[in-house]
This record gives C-alpha cells, sequence and structure tokens, in this order.
C-alpha cells in the first residue's frame, strides 16, 4: 500500500473518530466524557469545531484516537476474558473504563 492510500485512510479515520465524538457529546454529555476519556475543556472544544476545522484537523499526519489503556495487559484481559456470555460484556466494560493509579497524576487514584 502506497503511502498516499494510508495518509487517506488515516485522514478517513480521524474524520469519522471527530464526528462520532461530536454525535456523542451532543447525545449524552457525561457518558460521552467518560468514554470517550477526555476532560470538559476538550468536549467544549470538540464540539464548537465547524466542520472546515474537523476536516483541516482530520488531515493531520496522527492518528487522533487512541487505546485508553497503559499497556497491552488490560486489553489482552478484555480479549481473553473466560466469563460466561452473560456477565462477559459487563466484565469487558469494567476493565476498559478503569485506569491503573499510576497513570493518574498524582499517583493515588480518585
Amino acid at each position: 500500500m502506497e503511502h498516499s492510500d494510508l495518509m487517506g485512510e488515516l485522514e478517513e479515520l480521524n474524520l469519522a473518530y471527530l464526528l462520532l465524538a461530536q454525535r456523542l457529546l451532543h447525545a449524552d454529555r457525561v457518558s460521552a466524557i467518560f468514554r470517550l476519556k477526555i476532560d470538559e475543556e476538550m468536549a467544549d472544544l470538540l464540539l464548537s469545531l465547524s466542520s472546515r476545522q474537523l476536516a483541516r484537523l482530520a488531515r493531520t499526519n496522527q492518528l487522533l484516537c487512541h487505546f485508553g489503556h497503559e499497556g497491552a495487559e488490560r486489553l489482552r484481559q478484555v480479549v481473553d476474558n473466560p466469563r460466561d456470555q452473560g456477565m462477559g460484556g459487563f466484565h469487558a466494560s469494567l476493565l476498559m473504563a478503569t485506569r491503573s493509579t499510576a497513570a493518574l497524576p498524582d499517583g493515588k487514584g480518585r
């Protein structure tokens, strides 16, 4: 795959992420902030961006969305979850939503 193809796909992914983030924030701000792992200031900024600004931001050569985990172990726990079907989704949500205390600024948790 050529470099320009990759950059085009990156732009599409970035734009889709930005549009989804705006839709989530419009639908349920509190839930969106939690799911996107952003703060109030970032939520306000995302909501204030025009379509032209979104397109310009999407064209950056960096992926705007990222895994919200410190390492692969948390993601591995979700993927390799041996729990039954009934509670598996709930358990995965809890694992994906939690942060380790080392990742927090004061190192003590909330």
